[in-house]
């Protein structure tokens, strides 16, 4: 970003001068900015000023840097709170394990042509693998070998191996999010995930995107946000799924740590009693690894905060407190060895 800068700066006597040169060069720097650093280049002069206010708009309209096709708002609604919007590293996909270098443009009027479906939901594939010779398919065609034989439950899509493009209508999670949500901060649970819109039982909401991890190295993260969050400056999002297999002699486990690279399901709130939505491991045909994806556990209201359960509640001396108010609240955070 520097030497752009610099190249703009030498020319500037071609277009504009000096003011020209500093609207350009704010242009480029400003949308890497976080919050706190663009509010304190904002005081420096009123042409900064009007940018930064461009950039925070278009960041508080789109949290999801458009990634996604839907915009996802974000409102604070809380008295006194004059954080207008979650600042985090914007993925709709599983990803490695990024560089602490890595950095994300956003709040520049060209972010949605950069960003716009940088995304191949599937990390490894299995190379020679079968997948089904469907041009399109659909629940009602019992010839498709990637269909689930429970329709009340997507566990199964086509993948990388199979003929059917993207529009197929087994495919239903591989485009991100297709429902209307807004992020909404409450005063003691901070931000929260919400329904812009109702969403019908079963229906896909979103995959829970983030840096898939191993492990040891998920365990070394868990045991640093432990230690952070008493100081409430860290919404850790580290979900760790584990799945018995067939056999019953092993478990998979797939760690994804949304914390500082994620999508819009790092805000879905913890609820005791189960939520309304419900993690699912989807796999599809020719991708090595599965998908964490949420569905509609039950018709969701418009303006109504989607939850899901984190798991069994095991109490600890520094968990942390419960506030989802359903009537088996436990009063803690769910918390395990991970």
């Amino acid at each position: 970003m520097e030497e752009k800068c610099r190249r703009r700066n030498n020319n500037q006597h071609q277009s504009g001068g000096t003011e020209g040169a500093l609207l350009r060069c704010a242009d480029l720097v400003l949308p890497y900015l976080r919050p706190a650093e663009l509010a304190a280049i904002s005081s420096t002069c009123k042409t900064l000023n009007h940018i930064s206010e461009t950039i925070t708009s278009r960041r508080t309209f789109d949290v999801s840097r458009g990634f996604e096709d839907i915009a996802v708002p974000s409102i604070n609604p809380v008295v006194g709170d004059l954080e207008l919007y979650p600042y985090f590293l914007y993925t709709p996909v599983q990803t490695l394990e990024l560089n602490p270098e890595y950095q994300q443009s956003w709040g520049s009027d060209t972010d949605t042509g950069l960003n716009s479906r940088m995304t191949d939901p599937f990390l490894f594939r299995v190379e020679g693998a079968d997948g089904c010779e469907c041009v399109r398919c659909d629940s009602g065609d019992s010839s498709c070998t990637c269909l689930d034989s429970d329709e009340s439950l997507l566990t199964r899509e086509c993948g990388p191996s199979c003929r059917c493009e993207m529009e197929c209508g087994n495919r239903v999670t591989q485009g991100g999010v297709s429902v209307k949500l807004k992020i909404v901060k409450d005063e003691r649970k901070g931000w929260g995930l919400y329904a812009a819109e109702s969403i019908p039982k079963g229906k896909f909401v979103c995959e829970y995107a983030g840096e898939l991890l191993a492990t040891k190295e998920a365990r070394r993260r868990q045991q640093t946000y432990d230690e952070l969050a008493p100081s409430g400056h860290l919404s850790p999002a580290l979900l760790v799924v584990k799945e018995h297999l067939p056999s019953g002699n092993a478990c998979m486990r797939i760690n994804i740590d949304a914390t500082r690279v994620g999508n819009v399901a790092r805000f879905i709130n913890h609820s005791c009693d189960g939520g309304n939505t419900s993690l699912v491991i989807v796999r599809s045909s020719g991708a090595l690894l599965p998908r964490i994806c949420l569905f509609a556990s039950r018709g969701i209201q418009e303006n109504e905060e989607l939850m899901f359960s984190y798991g069994d509640v095991r109490l600890r001396s520094n968990g942390q407190q419960c506030f989802c108010g359903s009537s088996s609240c436990a009063g803690f955070m769910p918390s395990e060895q991970t």
